[in-house]
């Protein structure tokens, strides 16, 4: 009896677990889904407190700090300077990054997926983030075709959905007919290097 309990609290706690991106990555309002994270005692970050006002008028990728937030749609935001929080919270929207701050190579399939803070493009005045250097390489291959697809995915599938259950729906069981492997996207990118 006491192995079955055991078996059955085990079983509890991963399906918890498992759980956690459909509540933190998914909050009700207009920002759903975002690459939120529950840290420091909030239950939703913004790209694990990335400044996002940083990126636009710093052009770079800046930590925030945790003392210097804002809340906005249920979600927080962190800032490097009291400057940059109150440019946010005069304009929150202008500073949102594409996709919800997932990956926008990944957007290009339909997966809202990853999405690092120091892996990021301005596009015609835009924050496009993305899951690492290759997913970067990938989407500047063709931008205007890479985006166009990231965009109808983003409006037609995943705005306003879970973002757990559209990632494993597109990983899985209904790939889009364009997928193509990481190897696949590095070999492209290596031979437009060439």
């Amino acid at each position: 009896m006491k192995r079955a309990a055991l078996v059955l609290m085990s079983c509890a706690a991963f399906a918890l677990a498992a759980c956690a991106p459909l509540v933190v990555q998914s909050p009700s309002g207009k920002l759903t889904p975002v690459n939120a994270h529950a840290i420091d005692g909030n239950e939703r970050v913004m790209m694990k407190g990335a400044d996002l006002v940083a990126y636009f008028t710093q052009n770079k990728d800046v930590q925030g700090n945790p003392s210097i937030n804002s809340t906005f749609e249920k979600i927080t935001f962190y800032f490097s300077t009291a400057e940059n929080k109150a440019l946010f919270d005069k304009e929150p929207m202008k500073y949102q990054p594409q996709y919800g701050g997932y990956c926008a190579n990944g957007m290009v399939y339909g997966i809202p997926w990853g999405g690092d803070a120091d892996s990021w493009r301005m596009i015609e005045g835009k924050l496009y983030i993305f899951g690492g250097q290759g997913s970067r390489d990938a989407f500047l291959l063709d931008v205007p075709k890479n985006r166009a697809l990231a965009d109808k995915y983003w409006s037609q599938e995943v705005a306003g959905s879970n973002a757990f259950i559209q990632r494993t729906k597109r990983t899985t069981v209904a790939r889009v007919a364009h997928y193509k492997s990481g190897a696949e996207l590095a070999a492209e990118v290596a031979a437009a290097k060439k």
